[in-house]
């Protein structure tokens, strides 16, 4: 048998468009309330354990999954001359950094091998330029010293400055991946605070707009009853006479509460 007799790979379908609108909403609602949420409709790990903003001034965001695919660099492939010549196959990197369209957020599989930059400054600059809302990898960046004086969202699992090509070759372009053990697939939604790096895929974000928001307005109630010496049991996670006291408390326009003195017994 020949490959050309052999049955064509499917094509997938196109990415579930996540729009602006929504994404603006999540960026505004908590890691915590976004996980619980996730966690109610079974999916039980949706974040990107062990990697950290390297920003010294943390960003809130949340943009539409753009997935690079890195495999072991082979030294016949990755070598500094591919970085001078016209894009192509071998420099798939710098193609999907002029790929990269507004509202995405660029996901890098580097299995989790921090031993080479997944990237740096200039190229992370540039997309920053195109409007991209973060960039995350299960690796290590280099610059670290520019990116945390960036007004830009970038994730990682350390600092390093030895170049990609010593360890890393990218594969693949907006492919399903897995960082930092979780499964993303291009479209998905990447939401990052001070926190944590959560994934919400992309067909379900609108319904986590709308949960989260309602979790985090309750949850904002619930901390002023706390702080004001209540008990938990009951009030937290809320009892059906706790929620209607929200109910109450939003009617009544959200008037702040008056400390108590805390509970004895």
């Amino acid at each position: 048998m020949t490959r050309a007799d052999m049955t064509p790979t499917p094509l997938r379908p196109a990415p579930f468009f996540v729009p602006d609108t929504v994404l603006d909403r999540l960026a505004k609602v908590s890691s915590g309330s976004l996980t619980t949420q996730l966690f109610k409709k079974g999916y039980r790990q949706p974040v990107l354990v062990g990697l950290t903003p390297l920003n010294k001034k943390m960003k809130a965001f949340a943009g539409r999954a753009y997935t690079m695919r890195f495999i072991p660099a082979r030294e016949d492939i990755d070598t500094y001359a591919t970085l001078t010549t016209e894009p192509h196959i071998n420099n798939l990197q710098w193609v999907g950094v002029e790929q990269v369209r507004p509202g995405e957020v660029v996901v890098i599989d580097s299995n989790r091998n921090p031993a080479a930059a997944s990237m740096g400054n200039m190229l992370i600059t540039r997309m920053m330029m195109r409007g991209a809302r973060g960039v995350v990898t299960d690796g290590a960046f280099r610059d670290g010293t520019e990116l945390s004086a960036m007004d830009f969202p970038v994730w990682s699992g350390g600092v390093t400055a030895t170049t990609r090509l010593s360890c890393h070759h990218v594969a693949d372009l907006q492919v399903p991946i897995g960082c930092a053990g979780v499964a993303i697939y291009p479209g998905d939604v990447i939401h990052g605070d001070g926190d944590n790096i959560t994934v919400i895929p992309a067909h379900c974000a609108e319904e986590m707009a709308d949960l989260c928001e309602v979790q985090d307005d309750l949850e904002a109630y619930l901390a002023l009853r706390v702080q004001a010496g209540e008990k938990l049991w009951g009030l937290y996670p809320p009892s059906p006479e706790t929620r209607a006291a929200h109910k109450g408390w939003v009617a009544a326009g959200r008037p702040a509460i008056a400390p108590a003195e805390p509970a004895t017994a």
